[in-house]
């Protein structure tokens, strides 16, 4: 077969579309060989802690210094609830330890922080549920495998605190890289516009669930899906405001939500002017058909909001805005995006600005977008450069509740995962040298299971450092905020 194809655009370093060379599916597949001759897939089963390894806790302390000071005690609060919490907020140590590792010259756009929680449900903008990525802080072009490894770290870690078998344990891991290296395969065989029009519809998972699910799981999983869909502007109006003076304004709640008007510094500054100049900034970054949506509604109130786990102490704002009356309220988030993780170690993005990276990002690799997605700059607050990418607050957005999985529903889950990332890949990245690379054998899935297994040892030891950290009053915490 010599069939010419077009693989996908790359970015020059302004961002811009760069052209590229068009090449054969029967070059693209010797590419794939040549990496796996130059990075044999046993090469990713081993982890070490390499000699010159930072402390786990100066590189938390690195990321905290650009951060909300009070607000990065809730940080490591909420990561020494367990290793899992502790896993989802140390993307930037495990970047650290992936860059000492033997890495392929495959790359796709990733996510740099795929663990299991970061993929969920949303509703698409013809409001069906899709099953995607759906976290982007740290998207950057590198390696494919950095995140599968992420991926597979992750299903190891929240299984040990499920307290699952080893046997259980090496089956969901299993289960993700497999799904990955097969879906990789269907992939590289569909035509670009089939690739890119390809989705995981929720409806769809959870028909596929009840071969694997007990009733007792399916019915929380129905319950879980119902609520998401209930989770909207309108919900959040309800729950996040109150009426004052004949206003709605966001209620205080400190400090998990504090209106604009209770921050440190706000007195200073016209805020509400300041505001609609950042609305204004970020209105240029929508099509223009979503321009006049944003245009029909006007500026309400703002508060400053505490969200997630690694992204706590980063500059997190939600502001309501209303349409034609109260019914109509738009609530969009504003959260602050610095340099990805994965930048120290795979060099600067392409995109000069990280709230464009992030969404530029989500764009290309995401099954389907958020419609408000945006992004925008300010340096009117303290004087200092910060970027914001903006999208709706809540949009039927829903995790896997890991936490009350059991080892079926987890390597269910595992393998939606592993399908899901390649797909993101596929778009990305050159799916037919991927494939290839990846072969018809479990070499590569086998080894991820061991890489997760020695990985999962190293998150322990990186937990324990954080909480002697906390014992000998290095670092403040603040538990069960």
């Amino acid at each position: 077969m010599n069939q010419t194809v077009t693989p996908p655009t790359e970015q020059g370093s302004t961002g811009a579309p760069r052209r590229i060379e068009h090449v054969t599916v029967d070059e693209r597949q010797a590419r794939g060989r040549t990496a796996r001759a130059a990075v044999p897939r046993s090469a990713h089963a081993a982890y070490e802690p390499w000699s010159g390894r930072p402390d786990p806790v100066d590189l938390l302390e690195e990321q905290g210094r650009t951060r909300v000071a009070e607000l990065v005690p809730i940080r490591y609060g909420r990561m020494l609830v367990s290793p899992f919490t502790f896993f989802r907020g140390a993307a930037y140590l495990m970047a650290s330890d992936l860059s000492s590792l033997p890495r392929t010259d495959l790359h796709a756009q990733l996510c740099g922080d795929a663990h299991v929680s970061n993929f969920g449900g949303y509703a698409a903008p013809d409001r069906r549920l899709v099953f995607s990525i759906n976290d982007f802080d740290e998207t950057l072009p590198g390696p494919f495998e950095w995140d599968v490894k992420r991926l597979v770290a992750s299903l190891e870690v929240a299984s040990r605190d499920r307290s699952f078998g080893d046997r259980d344990r090496k089956s969901i891991n299993l289960a993700a890289g497999r799904a990955y290296r097969e879906a990789m395969a269907g992939f590289a065989g569909r035509g670009n516009l089939e690739l890119w029009y390809t989705r995981v519809d929720v409806e769809q998972m959870l028909h596929d669930a009840k071969r694997v699910g007990t009733s007792k799981q399916l019915k929380r999983a129905r319950k879980n899906i119902a609520k998401a869909r209930t989770k909207d502007s309108l919900r959040a109006f309800s729950k996040l405001t109150e009426v004052v003076d004949g206003e709605p304004r966001i209620i205080s709640d400190p400090p998990m939500l504090t209106p604009v008007e209770d921050v440190a510094g706000a007195a200073t500054h016209d805020f509400e002017e300041l505001l609609r100049n950042v609305i204004r900034s970020y209105r240029t970054t929508l099509n223009n058909d979503r321009r006049l949506l944003l245009e029909r509604y006007r500026y309400v109130h703002a508060a400053r909001k505490v969200v997630g786990v690694g992204s706590v102490g980063t500059r997190a704002w939600i502001m309501l805005l209303l349409g034609r009356d109260s019914n109509d309220p738009l609530f969009l988030q504003f959260k602050e995006a610095e340099e990805s993780v994965l930048e120290p170690f795979l060099g600067k993005s392409a995109f000069a600005h990280h709230g464009r990276r992030v969404v530029e990002g989500q764009r290309l690799t995401q099954a389907a977008s958020d419609i408000m997605l945006g992004w925008t700059r300010t340096d009117a607050v303290e004087g200092i450069r910060r970027d914001f990418y903006v999208r709706q607050l809540w949009d039927a957005k829903g995790s896997p509740m890991v936490e009350v999985l059991e080892p079926t529903a987890l390597a269910y889950i595992a393998k939606v995962c592993g399908t899901e990332l390649a797909r993101a890949h596929a778009r990305s990245g050159d799916s037919v040298a991927f494939a290839s690379y990846l072969g018809s054998s479990d070499a590569f899935e086998l080894a991820l299971a061991a890489f997760a297994e020695s990985y999962a040892d190293q998150n322990e030891r990186d937990y324990a450092a954080l909480k002697a950290a906390v014992e000998t009053g290095r670092v403040k915490a603040e538990i069960g905020v």
